[in-house]
């Protein structure tokens, strides 16, 4: 009974009018009160940020902070793929015939999740992890490789929330909520870098919009509040560094495993 009625009001609150009013307030200067209550909540590293916690014009402009250099160093292995985010591996491992399976007890359907585009053959039998960014994480996104953008795609969808509860209970929460997604091409295919909006997200954004390439590392894109990304390989150019599972805490720049060209 309990869960049937948490489920009943997170479907209420995954409306987008209700994230927009979020998403106002956390823009407004008045919000900018609530910085040092969210850093004691969250046990934010409040010294790693860019400015002063004070400096900072809105609550929306704190959780979207830059860090100072050298905070997170990015791996200099050779044909690595970087994690593009401070996150917790959710799920990982190997696409099943157009399968993610096994994201907290459900299944995902690649096509759903890509929106039905031509770019899911290349991922059909690939890799996969799903990051998932708790408030307390540093929300930027960065480029998990050095490559260009081959295409972008913005679908517009609901907002629910990508913890824990939403990601049992509610039902293809990833091929449902609004998702940014980035194919990056790189000296070894492509990768695909599916950022997924969570209950209160006002939007998700690129650092520059006209941007068409990058460096390993360099910024990407940003969550207005937290949520998910899913990071995709394609078919046969990857293979996962040793010790990595579900669970696992990954920093943005450290090395989540090996792209090699398909054979």
């Amino acid at each position: 009974m309990v869960k049937r009625l948490l489920r009943l009001m997170t479907e209420l609150s995954s409306h987008r009018w209700i994230s927009r009013i979020m998403g106002a307030f956390s823009h407004s200067r008045i919000s900018r009160f609530l910085i040092p209550a969210f850093i004691r909540t969250y046990h934010i590293p409040a010294s790693q940020a860019e400015k002063d916690p004070r400096e900072y014009a809105t609550l929306n402009e704190f959780f979207s902070r830059r860090l100072k250099p050298g905070m997170r160093p990015v791996t200099e292995v050779a044909d690595a793929l970087a994690s593009p985010v401070d996150a917790m591996i959710t799920a990982m491992g190997k696409i099943e015939s157009g399968t993610i399976l096994n994201v907290k007890g459900q299944d995902y359907n690649l096509e759903e999740l890509l929106n039905h585009s031509p770019h899911q053959e290349l991922y059909k039998k690939g890799f996969f992890f799903v990051l998932y960014l708790s408030p307390t994480d540093y929300h930027r996104i960065h480029s998990p490789v050095t490559g260009k953008k081959t295409e972008s795609d913005h679908i517009r969808g609901r907002c629910y929330p990508v913890n824990e509860f939403g990601m049992k209970h509610m039902k293809s929460v990833l091929c449902r909520n609004e998702r940014l997604i980035t194919y990056i091409a790189h000296s070894s295919g492509e990768v695909a870098v599916v950022k997924v909006g969570a209950m209160n997200v006002s939007s998700i954004r690129y650092s520059v919009e006209d941007k068409s390439a990058w460096e390993i590392g360099e910024d990407l894109a940003y969550f207005e509040f937290g949520s998910t990304v899913v990071l995709l390989t394609e078919t046969g150019i990857f293979s996962p560094r040793p010790g990595l599972e579900p669970g696992t805490k990954v920093k943005m720049g450290e090395l989540l495993g090996f792209l090699q060209p398909a054979k």
